[in-house]
């Protein structure tokens, strides 16, 4: 990872797996800008809370996967979205805002991988609610119209994966669309 990053002149978030506290003091020693915590974060809130207090919460980003009922209820998802965890992305968000929650990662998990466009709603009532965090999108881009439907959502960024895979827009395309809003 030190080499990888090492190797970029952009900042990079890192994440996936973070379970204890030397693997978020490896990643940002490695030179990641900010490490991204999942299910830790919602496992184990105290533990986390801790590393903000320690860490920051510059570097740190909580990841945090949403199934959607019908209601309308934000259920977190966790352990590779194996698992509903019992609690919402607002009770989530509400537990670490006394600890200066900065950075949330959502994903819509039913837009995740299919190309079929953001959930622009889910993200402009979180951003409404939450203005002092800046939220990450993520999950359905497929093309950069969708990259374009998510400016004035309040997102501070937007992930995208399979689409750039699949060769629909390149990087810097992508960047370009949204920076031109």
């Amino acid at each position: 990872m030190k080499t990888l990053l090492a190797g970029v002149s952009v900042p990079v978030q890192v994440g996936g797996g973070i379970r204890t506290e030397q693997d978020v003091v490896a990643l940002l020693e490695a030179g990641a800008t900010r490490v991204v915590i999942g299910s830790t974060a919602v496992k184990q809130p105290e533990l986390v809370q801790a590393w903000f207090t320690r860490y920051g919460a510059d570097e740190l980003v909580l990841a945090l996967d949403v199934r959607i009922d019908n209601a309308g209820v934000k259920q977190v998802a966790i352990s590779g979205w194996q698992e509903n965890s019992g609690v919402t992305l607002e009770q989530v968000i509400e537990q670490y805002q006394p600890f200066g929650l900065k950075h949330v990662l959502c994903t819509d998990i039913s837009r995740d991988g299919t190309l079929s466009g953001s959930n622009v709603e889910l993200y402009r009532a979180v951003c409404q609610r939450y203005p002092q965090i800046a939220f990450q999108a993520s999950g359905g881009i497929g093309g950069l119209q969708d990259i374009a439907n998510l400016r004035g959502s309040g997102v501070k960024g937007v992930i995208v994966g399979r689409a750039l895979l699949e060769g629909k827009f390149n990087v810097m395309e992508a960047i370009a669309c949204w920076q031109n809003g």
